[in-house]
């Protein structure tokens, strides 16, 4: 990532997102801002808490190396790296978010690095856990009208600890037989958190577009928005959850060509015409599974430790 980026560049959007002190008030100096978003990067990157990214900053070289410290350089608290992830989170950029600002930034050091989103482009989504939330029906009709229960008003220590945005969604797993061999099931796996939606693209695989959502979103509602016309091919490649006239109509009307996988008629088999044309998208489509598994692998299954949609 070092070799690809230069962190430099990020500098000025830094500045004008988390403005700094001049100094003149005394006290001690801040750590570098392009060196607390590393740090961002970092435990983001391996879905690290606040206290065990100071652990791994002082206990492993790559972080240190990846960071430009040495040995004995002083490494941020997780004090300090709460309060600058909160300051990046609600901070806007000419009335844009930081980080679409940043993200932008990114994908500009990208093409100039000579990682041209060719080829295509690849879009899909994943859940992202969250800590479940033991609240009764009466609260969650609340929430989910957007509003914040009574009872939680007079707590702030107990509002402070609810996440009010993440949603509970079915997660279903690949079909696999049964016992006795006879007939194939799914299984239904209920998930409470987010979603993260992205698109990469066919040649290098990297991530050019993104958005976060609760997990009760439907996938094929949000494509629009990963769509990049940025791309130097036209065809996207989404699996069945995407299919729908009103994308397909998108598609045609946005100069962009069709990869969608074709659903299984209800009933029937698959046509094997069809069945063969799925297998085709699926080689290409699996790219998208490869940008997940690190992610998955990071995370090891445990939930997500920051609450809220913006964080």
């Amino acid at each position: 990532m070092s070799r690809i980026v230069d962190f430099e560049l990020f500098r000025d959007d830094l500045a004008r997102a988390v403005p700094r002190s001049d100094g003149s008030k005394g006290g001690r100096s801040p750590f570098d801002l392009v060196f607390m978003f590393k740090v961002l990067i970092l435990q983001a990157s391996h879905s690290l808490s606040d206290e065990r990214t100071k652990f791994l900053i002082k206990d492993r070289l790559s972080f240190m190396r990846f960071l430009g410290l040495g040995l004995s350089d002083p490494v941020p608290d997780a004090n300090t790296t709460w309060t600058f992830r909160e300051a990046l989170t609600r901070a806007e950029i000419t009335g844009k978010p930081a980080i679409a600002v940043l993200f932008c930034a990114y994908e500009a050091a990208l093409c100039a690095a000579g990682f041209l989103a060719m080829g295509g482009q690849i879009v899909d989504a994943t859940v992202v856990a969250a800590p479940k939330q033991r609240n009764t029906e009466a609260e969650k009709a609340e929430l989910k009208a957007g509003r914040v229960p009574d009872a939680w008003k007079a707590h702030p220590a107990k509002l402070a600890q609810k996440d009010r945005d993440a949603r509970w969604t079915i997660k279903w797993s690949k079909a696999k037989p049964a016992e006795d061999g006879s007939k194939r099931i799914d299984l239904a796996v209920p998930a409470f958190g987010y979603k993260n939606h992205i698109g990469i693209d066919r040649r290098h695989g990297l991530i050019r577009t993104w958005t976060a959502t609760d997990a009760a979103r439907h996938d094929g509602a949000q494509w629009p928005g990963l769509l990049s016309k940025a791309n130097t091919a036209g065809d996207v490649w989404v699996d069945t959850a995407y299919r729908s006239k009103a994308n397909e109509a998108y598609l045609a009307g946005n100069g962009f060509r069709s990869r969608i996988h074709r659903k299984k008629p209800p009933g029937k088999p698959m046509a094997r015409n069809v069945a063969r044309a799925n297998g085709g998208k699926s080689k290409v489509r699996a790219a998208i599974e490869h940008v997940f598994v690190p992610a998955a692998r990071g995370r090891s299954a445990r939930p997500r430790r920051w609450r809220g949609a913006r964080r």
